[in-house]
This record gives structure tokens, C-alpha cells and sequence, in this order.
């Protein structure tokens, strides 16, 4: 005893040094978010499952992760005169809080990987990053309170073993031993009202679970149809029917480059839907391009054409081929290569495809004249040609210029004029530059521009001097940084994107998802208060709810891009004689058409409930007046 009592006046205030802060490290961190949980226990707040023998103070067993010989002192602390037990109390009583913690953390550590911490009505809750709901009160802790950390993750342990979320995690483990990049992104379960438009999704999950894009834009597709489910049920069952695209052709592009080294690349063609017509749509080039893009843009542009006032069905594509860094003679080979395949499924009664991303001018005309060589004669032609071997010039700038003519109908609307407000453009494609030309002759000020590698602002505005420097650059396929040369005033900020900027306007024209929920704040501090749409489903569903809470009015692509379609339609039927029109006959054709849409749109989205003031009644009203007219226009055809 005398030994023992030696020990203890020479080590106890090191000890209790050690276990003060022991007991200070009774945290976790919570991936993603960062926020800490401090998981000290007290009276009610733990589940009463963890009660019993973790809760005892003389364990004669060692703990593995405990240092053996802080261990051997415990033991000898707890062999002490009676004069000193009431400290020594209170130290073994922290050490029993690690035990707990440590238990704790084994009992939920599966729980920890979906997890993260928010505020949600003023109470800080665990919310499960799959579906984004949150613990609630729960019976199996009747001792503690609504904000109970303990409690909130015995309710969300309950959640999970719900159906839909065990789906949505297979989708997400399932993406992550696909793909890293995609796992980091799992899918945003859109809480519904009703359980026909869940029933639509949960059947959707289960048959299509690594689909993001895809599973993406049904949802926000189904989450307008809500009403139009609910006031006919027999419509969800041809939503199911129109969710399966009529063919998906999938194939091999082998092809060769400068250096004589052989190359495979794989070709997508997803012919959506041809209800109401042939075809038409985009081909992407682009690295990461796979069958959910595809099967999205397909989707995304059969409601467009649905929206036209022409009877055309969706198709989307392309290859996961990247055009850049490529020389002219390597995107010839590889675009005859995808041609070789692909010809036998195109025609003008079949399917005629657009540019899209990594598809410009130059790659059409590649892709054309391997199809004229393939079928032997002039049959048709590709949306988006230049004028001397088919087509209009003005073709290029219809889905431009329409954005632009969209966004004053929207202000005409609130009695405001474009003329000087501060419009921010992302990407640096045809439809970008040419949204940023429109602008310039409304009298707007384009501020922005961006590349995959950064943006590039200007805060005194684009002009014309400023974009023919800008036109060159990109004619020239060189970066957006060289635009400082001529105007050092201007910067170029690395791996940036423009919705930080102090503007009235944004429009997206890069490409799926680029507008993130960080974003969609800074849009909204930045005093946006409309965004119209240039490229299919620009934002992500958290920034979709920063939007509308922010009460930024969201003009869709498929509404807002329709210019393209009604243009290139007119375009391909030589009846028009498009090839004499001026310029002034085709910008009045192109706002005849974009106020046709704008307010079949509205009366539609007012006709089910959602009134002007609602800022998605355009997202909400194109989906709807699309879908029933695909719905009723695939009844009449019966099962096809």
C-alpha cells in the first residue's frame, strides 16, 4: 500500500492532466460538413440501449486502445485512502464517457458515412446525405429531447432501412466502384407528395440505379407533374412508358491518330422518343460523356421539341472522344469512324443530329460528308451547318439569340426594360457567344465568359471591339486568358466560375450541373433575380431550392432554348426558303416563336396551379404542357 501511495502522489496530476484532455478530444467529425458533435453524455440524452455494463466504473479488463501502463494507474487510483476518492471520481467518471463515446462510434460508424449536420428551423439536426432527411424524435429514447443527438440518429436509423433510401444507397455505392468522381455526387432523392409520382421514381431507381443525369431530370420532371398525377392517375402509367427510351444504340469508334496509334472510343445514340415525328437532337464530344448523359439529353430534348410548334420527336448522343488538343486530320478520322456506325440510323424521317458540346462546325461537316459519302446521295442535312454546303447562316444563332428574347419577355412582364443591366454568362461555345452578341445589340452588359479551365470577368462590360477579340480567340481555339493581352484591366481567374459576380441576369451555357448549391448563393447575393437556361439542367437540385428561395425567376432550357428547334426546323424544310430571308424576318419568326412558348407555358403552369409569381411557374408549366401532349398523342397510338 505504501508503494500504491507512492504512485499516486507522484503521477496523479499528470494523470489528470491526461484524462482532462482525453475528455476534451470526446468529439467527431462529420465528413463533408466539418461541423463538430460533441458526444459527451448526460442524464437523458443517451439511447437507453447503452446502458449496463459500459456504464461500470471498476472494469478489471484493459482497453486495446488504452495505454497499458495508464491503465495500471487507473487501477492503482482506485485503491486509494478515502480522502482522495471523490476526485478520483470524477476522473474515472470522464474516463467512462470515452467508453461510451468509443461504443458510440462503433454502434453508428455506417451511419457516419451517410451523415452531415445542418440547421433546419432553427434547431441543429443530423441529416442523412442521401435523401436529406433528418433524425427526428424517436420512441427508443423516451428520456430525451427533440434536439438529442443520440435520438436523431436512432431515428435516422430507422430511415434508412427505408425502401427508397436503400435504393438510393445502392445507386450510390454502386457509382462508387464505378467511378470516384461520380460516387463524390450521390443521388438527390426529391421528396413528393404524392405516392403515384414516388412510385414513378422508386421504380425508376430500381431499374436504372447508376443513372444520375438521367435519374436527375425525370425527377424534376415528375416533381412538375405532381398535379397532373394527381388529378388523373392513369397518366403515371404512360410516364412509366415514356421513361424507356424507343432504342439506345451503343457502339465502338476505333480510329487512328498522327502517330499511327490505334484508339477505341465508344459512340452513344439514344433515339428517345419518335411519338410525334423523326428525331432531332444533339452529339456531344466530350470525355465524360456516357449512356446516363445520353439517355438525359435525349429526355431533355424530347419535351423541348414537344414544346415546338413542329411535330418532332428526341434523340441524344455523341462519344466520349475529347476534340481537344486534337489535330484537324485526328477529328476527321475519328468523326468518319463514328459516322461508319451511325449512318444507318440516321435519316431525315429517322433522326438528324445538332452540335452540342465538343460538336461545333467543324466536326458537323466531318460527320456530313462521311454520311453523303455512306448513303451515295444529298439526303437531308445536319442541323447546324455552315450556309455554302447546307442550310441558313442564321441557324447557329437561334438558340442565342432566343435566350435573349426570352429574358426580355420575362421583363416585359415586370415592366422592366434589358437595356444596362449586368448579365453574367457562363461558358464559351456558339451559345454563349452569341447570347453574349444579342446582348450587345439590346444594350445589355455582358460582364462574364468561362472555359473549362477558369472565367474571365470584365467589369466594365464586353463591347464589340471586346468580342470580336473574344470570337478570335475562340475561332482560334486558344485560351480566354489571352483576352488580357489586349485588355489588362480585365482578369482570368483559374478553375472559377462567374456566379460570384454582381449582376441582374445569369445565363448558364456551359453544361449539366454546373451551378452547384455554393453557387446558387452567390447568385442569389449577387442580386440576380432571373436565370435563364442555355444549356440542359444547368443546376443541381440543392441550387434549384437556393433559387427558389432566393425568389430568382428560372427560365428552363427546354423552354427558353426552343428557338433552335422552331429555326432548324424551318431550316430543313426548303419550302421556307429560308436561304433568302433577311435578318429581320428571321429575328421576328424566332420572337414569334419564343412568345408562343412563353405564354402557352404560363397559361399552362396557371391552368395547374401555379400562379405567375412562382419562380419555376415556367419550369413547371413547359413540363407539363410537353408531357400531355406526348401523353395523349401516345394514347392515340396505343401500346408502340
Amino acid at each position: 500500500m505504501l508503494v500504491t501511495k507512492k504512485v499516486v502522489e507522484i503521477n496523479s496530476p499528470m494523470d489528470e492532466i491526461n484524462l482532462l484532455r482525453q475528455a476534451q478530444r470526446h468529439h467527431l467529425v462529420m465528413r463533408e460538413i466539418g461541423e463538430e458533435i460533441d458526444l459527451e453524455i448526460g442524464h437523458g440524452d443517451d439511447d437507453g440501449s447503452f446502458a449496463g455494463p459500459l456504464m461500470a466504473v471498476s472494469s478489471q479488463e484493459p482497453n486495446p486502445d488504452e495505454d497499458p501502463e495508464d491503465h495500471k494507474q487507473l487501477l492503482l487510483v482506485s485503491q486509494a485512502s478515502n480522502d482522495e476518492h471523490q476526485d478520483i471520481s470524477k476522473l474515472s467518471q470522464m474516463k467512462r464517457k470515452k467508453k461510451v463515446v468509443k461504443k458510440w462510434r462503433e454502434e453508428w460508424a455506417d451511419t457516419y458515412k451517410w451523415a452531415y449536420v445542418d440547421v433546419n428551423e432553427g434547431t441543429t439536426r443530423i441529416f442523412c446525405s442521401v435523401c436529406k432527411e433528418y433524425g427526428r424524435k424517436h420512441r427508443r429514447n423516451p428520456y430525451g429531447n427533440e434536439g438529442s443527438r443520440n435520438m436523431q440518429m436512432s431515428a435516422l436509423e430507422e430511415h434508412n432501412n427505408s425502401l427508397l433510401h436503400k435504393e438510393a444507397l445502392r445507386l450510390q455505392m454502386a457509382s462508387k466502384d464505378k467511378s470516384p468522381v461520380i460516387a463524390e455526387r450521390p443521388v438527390f432523392v426529391k421528396a413528393l407528395m404524392s405516392k403515384t409520382a414516388g412510385s414513378v421514381v422508386g421504380a425508376l431507381l430500381r431499374r436504372d440505379p447508376n443513372e444520375l443525369e438521367f435519374i436527375q431530370s425525370v425527377q424534376e420532371v415528375v416533381h412538375s407533374l405532381e398535379p397532373v398525377l394527381i388529378k388523373s392517375s392513369h397518366y403515371a402509367h404512360i410516364l412509366e412508358h415514356m421513361l424507356e427510351p424507343e432504342r439506345m444504340i451503343l457502339f465502338r469508334v476505333p480510329w487512328i491518330d498522327d502517330k499511327g496509334e490505334t484508339h477505341v472510343n465508344r459512340g452513344f445514340r439514344v433515339q428517345f422518343s419518335q411519338v410525334l415525328g423523326p428525331c432531332r437532337g444533339g452529339l456531344r464530344f466530350y470525355p465524360g460523356m456516357n449512356l446516363s448523359i445520353a439517355k438525359f439529353l435525349g429526355f431533355e430534348q424530347t419535351l423541348k421539341n414537344a414544346l415546338s410548334p413542329y411535330k418532332l420527336g428526341g434523340a441524344g448522343g455523341g462519344s466520349d472522344f475529347d476534340p481537344k488538343g486534337k489535330s484537324d486530320n485526328e477529328i476527321m478520322r475519328f468523326c468518319q469512324s463514328f459516322m461508319d456506325e451511325l449512318y444507318r440510323h440516321l435519316g431525315p424521317n429517322q433522326d438528324l443530329p445538332a452540335e452540342d458540346m465538343g460538336v461545333g462546325p467543324r466536326e458537323m461537316g466531318y460527320l456530313f460528308g462521311q454520311y453523303r459519302r455512306l448513303v451515295g446521295h444529298f439526303q437531308g442535312s445536319f442541323t447546324g451547318p455552315k450556309v455554302f454546303w447546307s442550310g441558313s447562316s442564321l441557324r447557329t444563332e437561334a438558340t442565342g439569340y432566343g435566350l435573349v428574347f426570352f429574358a426580355r419577355l420575362i421583363l416585359a412582364d415586370m415592366n422592366k426594360e434589358i437595356k444596362g443591366l449586368r448579365c453574367a454568362v457562363s461558358g464559351s461555345g456558339k451559345i454563349a457567344m452569341h447570347v453574349i452578341e444579342k446582348l450587345l445589340s439590346v444594350g445589355a452588359i455582358p460582364i462574364t465568359i468561362s472555359d473549362s479551365r477558369g472565367c474571365l470577368i470584365d467589369e466594365e462590360g464586353f463591347d464589340y471591339a471586346k468580342f470580336s477579340v473574344l470570337r478570335d480567340i475562340r475561332v482560334q481555339h486558344r485560351s480566354l486568358r489571352d483576352y488580357l493581352k489586349s485588355y489588362a484591366r480585365a482578369k482570368y481567374v483559374e478553375a472559377a466560375k462567374p456566379w460570384n459576380e454582381q449582376c441582374d441576369i445569369a445565363f448558364p451555357c456551359s453544361m449539366q450541373n454546373e451551378i452547384d448549391q455554393a453557387d446558387a448563393i452567390g447568385l442569389v447575393n449577387s442580386g440576380c433575380r432571373i436565370l435563364v437556361e442555355g444549356s440542359n439542367m444547368p443546376c443541381t437540385p440543392q441550387a434549384v431550392d437556393v433559387l427558389r428561395k432566393g425568389k430568382v425567376l428560372i427560365a428552363p432550357a427546354k423552354v427558353a432554348g426552343i428557338g433552335g428547334v422552331g429555326v432548324g426546323e424551318v431550316d430543313l424544310n426548303q419550302e421556307h426558303g429560308i436561304l433568302h430571308w433577311s435578318s429581320e424576318d428571321f429575328e421576328n419568326k424566332l420572337q414569334e416563336i419564343m412568345k408562343q412558348t412563353y405564354e402557352k407555358c404560363l397559361k399552362t403552369a396557371n391552368d395547374y396551379g401555379f400562379s405567375k409569381d412562382n419562380p419555376e411557374a415556367l419550369v413547371h408549366g413547359g413540363n407539363i404542357y410537353a408531357f400531355l401532349n406526348l401523353a395523349q398523342t401516345m394514347s392515340d397510338q396505343g401500346c408502340v
